[in-house]
């Protein structure tokens, strides 16, 4: 597991940020744990913690990986989120997934940074949940029926989700979801766009900006995509295939 020491400098000013009370418990906390959340939060949305150390999925991802991609990337568009939304108070009742499904309705001078920035904090919330050490490699339940009819075998499936990701120009991400006509569907989004604003409910979803996988594979896209299977939660996915469905 990485053994992440914060200097002197470090601790003294996140300890000064915190309340006085019980102030050197959660300061340390915060600093020690691989998995903490953001200490604070200046508006309605805040840094979700990883479900697990940022060295659990390795070998597929590496820990310096995932430490700036969720400690940097992520929490950037949360930071960005919330000063978008500081215009718009009311909008911070709302729900995420509500604002990202009907963004026509977002005040239009903050649309584009909802758009974003909302959508890069709900796609990486949604990712990092989606994986887990040593996954299970196949789908399981009514999910691994509906791929098998949908694709014919789970294989093709996996062949077209790979294929589908590598033709992802730029930056953006492949999903597997359940459209309108509730049926499964392989899609993507560019940037941050979410298929919830098409009217999908995502099932699963992998990142394939550079960002989730330069330092381990460098231009090799097809590598990380291949390799990502041996980390997917099937289970999860199998949860959201059963509230998509609904």
């Amino acid at each position: 597991m990485s053994d992440f020491r914060p200097s002197r400098r470090q601790f003294l000013a996140v300890l000064g940020s915190l309340p006085v009370v019980a102030a050197f418990g959660k300061a340390a906390e915060a600093l020690t744990s691989p998995t903490h959340q953001a200490l604070s939060s200046k508006g309605p949305y805040s840094l979700p913690a990883l479900p697990y150390p940022y060295d659990a999925l390795e070998p597929i991802i590496d820990a310096q990986t995932m430490r700036l991609h969720h400690d940097k990337h992520h929490a950037a568009y949360v930071d960005n989120l919330n000063k978008a939304l500081a215009q718009h108070p009311e909008l911070g009742r709302e729900g995420l997934e509500q604002l990202l499904r009907n963004l026509d309705k977002v005040p239009a001078d903050i649309r584009t940074a909802v758009q974003n920035h909302g959508g890069g904090h709900w796609n990486h919330t949604f990712f990092w949940e989606l994986m887990k050490p040593s996954g299970s490699r196949q789908p399981v339940g009514e999910l691994a029926e509906a791929i098998r009819a949908t694709f014919s075998s789970f294989e093709n499936f996996q062949s077209r989700f790979v294929e589908a990701g590598l033709k992802v120009f730029g930056s953006g991400w492949v999903w597997l979801v359940v459209n309108s006509q509730k049926r499964l569907e392989i899609l993507t989004t560019a940037n941050q766009d979410t298929p919830l604003a098409l009217g999908a409910y995502p099932i699963l979803g992998n990142d394939v900006w550079e960002h989730a996988y330069y330092l381990k594979y460098q231009n090799r896209r097809g590598d990380y995509l291949k390799a990502w299977w041996q980390v997917v939660n099937w289970d999860v996915a199998l949860e959201h295939y059963a509230r998509a469905r609904k």
